[in-house]
């Protein structure tokens, strides 16, 4: 009896176990847990960084944690970790932290299968960086302005870079710090590479005068440009037709000596926990069903998949007067840490 007993309960318990085997497998791939990724995400829009996630854990049903901070923070903080990473991918934010990342040794080497499915600009990011980097969106550097602000204070709209040194936009411009912002570094290594390094910082020197405030992050002066605290910011061109499409009274400038642009990217952290995770996650982020997810939600970057569509929102890099951007050179350590040396002495001590 013993003997029956014992048998009747293993039957019932390999039942219950096949049950439940049967329900998980008539459950969407979503639905059944398949481990953890932690995604540290640049991009200033939250609803950006939080739909990739949603996305990928739709997708995979791996459970995605989000930590999100300007690029320069981002970068700075994945340094510290080094020897303890506490993140598995970087995504978002402009390519020149993440090569400098790569040549830092703080990147894995992936060569995803859909990098042939990318404009040749976003490819370029991965050879570059020997394949620990990839091209996600593209960003053209611009600036922003309050229609209402300047129609009210009756100031001119400028055409160019040097127009903003002009005393009667004293207080009205807002630019980021480039030790934190990545889009603020643009800005800086295009200044440098339109006048020439000297000519440059006597320029931010000069249109220091006029400048309100270095915000921490590069989304920093925009928002204050749609609330009406500054006339006029620094920001990349999708963040302006993001802002007109939500109906604030703004508009973007592309100064007329030229613009830098950046490659938003995205790389796997060295020593990441959930590596064959972020593999996925990487490879996902490069389709057009993971490019999409942006213009879903109104970001208007410019997808780096050729197969994406773009809505009438979007310009075409061609249709805009781009200076011929060195990445490597400003991407590489050492450069981007002797001009971040340089602004810190030159223009951010004197602001303060």
């Amino acid at each position: 009896m013993r003997i029956v007993a014992s048998g009747t309960r293993l039957l019932r318990r390999s039942l219950a176990l096949a049950a439940c085997s049967i329900a998980a497998a008539m459950l969407p791939a979503s639905a059944v847990a398949q481990g953890t990724l932690a995604m540290y995400c640049s991009s200033p829009n939250t609803a950006w960084c939080q739909g990739m996630a949603t996305g990928f854990e739709k997708l995979t049903g791996v459970k995605v944690a989000v930590t999100q901070k300007a690029t320069g923070e981002l970068f700075a903080q994945i340094k510290a970790e080094r020897a303890n990473p506490k993140g598995d991918i970087w995504w978002a934010g402009p390519g020149d932290a993440f090569l400098q990342a790569a040549e830092e040794g703080l990147l894995e080497t992936y060569r995803s299968p859909n990098l042939g499915q990318l404009h040749d600009w976003a490819r370029r990011e991965a050879e570059l960086s020997q394949y620990r980097v990839a091209g996600v969106y593209g960003g053209i550097l611009a600036l922003g302005y309050n229609t209402e602000v300047f129609a009210r204070k009756k100031l001119p709209v400028p055409k160019c870079w040097k127009d903003l040194t002009d005393p009667v936009y004293k207080g009205e411009v807002m630019l980021s710090n480039p030790n934190s912002s990545g889009t603020s570094y643009m800005m800086l290594a295009t200044l440098v590479q339109i006048f020439g390094e000297d000519e440059a910082f006597r320029y931010m020197k000069a249109l220091n005068a006029n400048v309100n405030q270095y915000a921490r992050s590069g989304i920093g002066p925009m928002a204050a440009v749609i609330r009406g605290e500054s006339g006029i910011g620094s920001t990349v061109l999708h963040g302006v037709i993001n802002e007109i499409m939500r109906g604030f009274p703004v508009k973007p400038i592309l100064p007329c000596e030229g613009v830098g642009y950046e490659v938003g990217s995205m790389a796997i952290i060295k020593g990441a926990r959930n590596l064959e995770n972020a593999k996925k996650f990487f490879d996902w982020a490069l389709t057009p069903e993971g490019q999409q997810i942006g213009l879903d939600i109104k970001e208007y970057a410019i997808p780096t998949n050729r197969a994406v569509p773009l809505p009438p929102q979007v310009p075409s890099l061609t249709d805009i007067k781009l200076i011929n951007y060195d990445t490597a050179k400003y991407g590489s350590a050492a450069e981007r840490k002797r001009l971040l040396e340089r602004w810190e002495r030159e223009i951010n001590s004197a602001a303060k």
